[in-house]
C-alpha cells in the first residue's frame, strides 16, 4: 500500500489513522507513505511550533488527547523522515501528494518539496482565503506515470499520464486507489461526510499564459 498523504485533519479519528499507517509503514513494512501538506503542518504542531489550529487540525489535536509521549514521538519520527515523493518500479511510477513535474523526479530541493506538497500555486489566495491552484498535469508530457491527490475530483481519470486519486472520501465522496501495474482504479463510497468542503470538487484551472 502507498499512502498519498494528508493522514490528518480529515475527520475525528486521526489518531487511529496515524496508528494504522505507522504500524503498516514502520512495523510491518508493507506500506509506503509520502507527506501531505496537512501532515507537515501537523508535524510542526508536534514540535511545538506556532501554527493555526484550523482546517481540521482542531479535530486532529483533539484526537491526540491522552496519547502517550511514545506514540507522539513515533509519529513525529515517521513524518520527519519522509521524502517529498516516491519514484518506483524502475522509474515507471512516481507518487507525490500534490503532483510533481518530470524534471523534479529524484531531486530533493525546497522547490521540489513545495511543489510535491502544494502543487502549482500562484502564491495568492482566493476570496475564501485558500491558495490559488493551477492544473499542472495539463502540461505534463513525461514517461513516468504520476499518482497524486490533494485536489478532490468527482471521478479519477488519467490526464497526460497522471492520475489524481483524491475523490473526496472525507467530504462524503469515495476512497480511491490505483492498482499498479494493472492501472486499475478501485473506489469505495464514504460512509459519511467527515469534513467540511471549502471548495467544489474538480481540477483547478490551467495556469494563464505569462503576460
Amino acid at each position: 500500500a502507498i499512502f498519498v498523504g494528508d493522514l490528518v485533519d480529515r475527520g475525528p479519528r486521526s489518531r487511529d489513522v496515524l496508528a494504522i499507517v505507522h504500524s503498516m509503514v514502520e512495523q510491518d513494512g508493507n506500506a509506503l507513505l509520502v507527506p501531505g501538506n496537512h501532515d507537515v503542518k501537523f508535524l510542526r504542531w508536534l514540535y511545538g511550533d506556532k501554527v493555526s489550529i484550523t482546517h481540521g487540525l482542531e479535530a486532529t489535536v483533539k484526537s491526540l488527547d491522552g496519547a502517550s509521549d511514545v506514540f507522539r514521538a513515533d509519529i513525529r519520527a515517521m513524518l520527519k523522515r519522509l521524502w517529498s515523493h516516491l519514484w518506483l518500479d524502475g522509474g515507471r511510477l512516481a507518487v507525490a501528494h500534490a503532483g510533481i513535474r518530470e524534471p523534479m523526479l529524484g531531486r530533493a530541493t525546497p522547490r521540489v518539496r513545495h511543489f510535491c506538497l502544494y502543487g502549482d500555486t500562484s502564491g495568492a489566495r482566493d476570496g475564501s482565503g485558500l491558495p490559488i491552484r493551477y492544473h499542472w498535469a495539463l502540461d505534463y508530457a513525461g514517461g513516468t506515470s504520476i499518482v497524486y491527490g490533494h485536489t478532490p475530483v468527482p471521478e479519477p481519470a488519467w490526464v497526460n499520464n497522471t492520475l489524481c486519486v483524491d475523490t473526496g472520501c472525507c467530504f462524503g465522496g469515495r476512497l480511491t486507489a490505483l492498482r499498479w501495474p494493472e492501472r486499475e482504479v478501485v473506489s469505495v463510497p464514504a460512509r459519511a461526510a467527515y469534513a467540511r468542503l471549502l471548495r467544489p470538487f474538480g481540477h483547478p484551472p490551467a495556469r494563464p499564459p505569462a503576460s
